[in-house]
């Protein structure tokens, strides 16, 4: 996907943020930002093992999965949340290694129309700021949720499209009667507990699947609500990287981060369109699936992307995701380190980008 030119300038924060994203941006100086690992990469790994790795790979910062689809054993949330001085010790031994915690995530439907599910979900997202807080963890970041299409389903219901007309009141009953309320609510939880930035995924199949969606409720609810700006999801929607980057920037919404590829087979999307994602490489018809980084765009397009990070003033971290089915997750988070830093040190020695423009 090519990415457009670059251009310099420095964008503010919501007033939730309370601050400028990037003072230096302003200055025309363009600062390091901080490269971390998602933590489920390495499922199954004990903490101290994880984070002896983390510091061998080079990693910077972690964010580290808490809750729902995202829970993981190196974050006993629940133990954490019942004993503040546990909490502070667990958070200890990521500091003693150097690596920060700046993002703690809680994914799950929070609006599943089933309400035992919902309400799991909407336990373990709020338990999750409640470690933010205990830990000054500046970044909670989840998914929207999606409800089913009436107060009767049993399933939620990804809508996109307004017609048949049933369609389209299915749709602003979700937003009026669930999404718009849910996040209202969970919002005054989050600020009441000090965090004041909540990065929601943008994620098909749930309500907010792109940057109009996002913003949307955003608008709706307040600047609490920022974007985890996962490229490997707009990627596949047809979604030019660095446009979408300084979009969310303007609007004072990009809040947190994932590095995450998706590589295309365009004898399969010239056929089937980009709605014919899969998980599983084996499915020889499949348009796209998820990659390491730098095995679905170019070097020069990843470059692009932090320079764009960069120059909008960003704050957050960049999170390494690993979700490619051809690589395990320490070989997948090493190779899309060693692309991501090595982009990041051209530019911040100024080297300039043959390839931009043509990634």
């Amino acid at each position: 996907m090519a990415a457009a030119p670059l251009a310099m300038g420095a964008v503010k924060t919501s007033e939730a943020a309370g601050e400028t994203q990037n003072e230096s941006a302003a200055k025309g100086g363009l600062k390091k930002l901080p490269i971390g690992v998602f933590n489920p990469a390495f499922t199954g790994v004990p903490l101290d093992a994880m984070l002896d790795k983390y510091v061998s790979l080079g990693a910077e910062a972690a964010e580290v999965g808490a809750a729902g689809y995202a829970a993981s054993e190196q974050c006993p949330l629940d133990e954490l949340v019942a004993d503040k001085a546990k909490a502070k010790a667990w958070k200890k031994k990521f500091d003693d290694h150097g690596i920060p915690i700046m993002t703690l995530s809680g994914h799950g439907n929070v609006l599943h129309p089933d309400p035992a599910k919902a309400a799991a979900y909407d336990k373990g997202f709020r338990n999750t700021i409640l470690l933010a807080e205990m830990l000054d963890v500046p970044t909670v970041v989840g998914f929207s949720g999606c409800p089913g299409g009436s107060p009767t389903d049993k399933f939620p219901a990804w809508i996109v499209y307004k017609w048949p007309p049933e369609y389209e009141e299915a749709l602003e009953w979700q937003w009026k009667e669930r999404i718009i309320p849910y996040w209202k609510d969970l919002a005054k939880f989050a600020l009441a507990h000090g965090v004041k930035r909540i990065g929601l995924e943008m994620h098909p199949n749930f309500s907010v699947y792109n940057p109009r969606t996002l913003m949307r409720l955003r608008e709706a609810v307040g600047p609490v609500i920022g974007a985890n700006c996962d490229l490997s999801h707009l990627f596949w929607q047809g979604c030019n990287p660095v446009e979408a980057i300084r979009y969310l920037a303007k609007n004072g919404a990009l809040y947190h981060a994932h590095m995450k590829d998706t590589a295309f087979f365009q004898h399969n999307v010239d056929r089937f369109g980009v709605l014919n994602f899969t998980l599983t490489p084996s499915d020889l018809e499949a348009s796209e699936f998820f990659r390491s980084v730098g095995y679905g765009h170019s070097v020069s397009t990843w470059k692009d992307v932090i320079a764009t990070y960069m120059e909008v003033g960003f704050d957050g971290m960049l999170s390494v995701e690993n979700e490619d089915p051809l690589l395990s997750g320490e070989v997948g988070v090493t190779r899309s380190l060693a692309v991501l830093k090595h982009a990041r040190e051209e530019l911040l020695a100024g080297t300039p980008n043959p390839g931009a423009g043509r990634g």
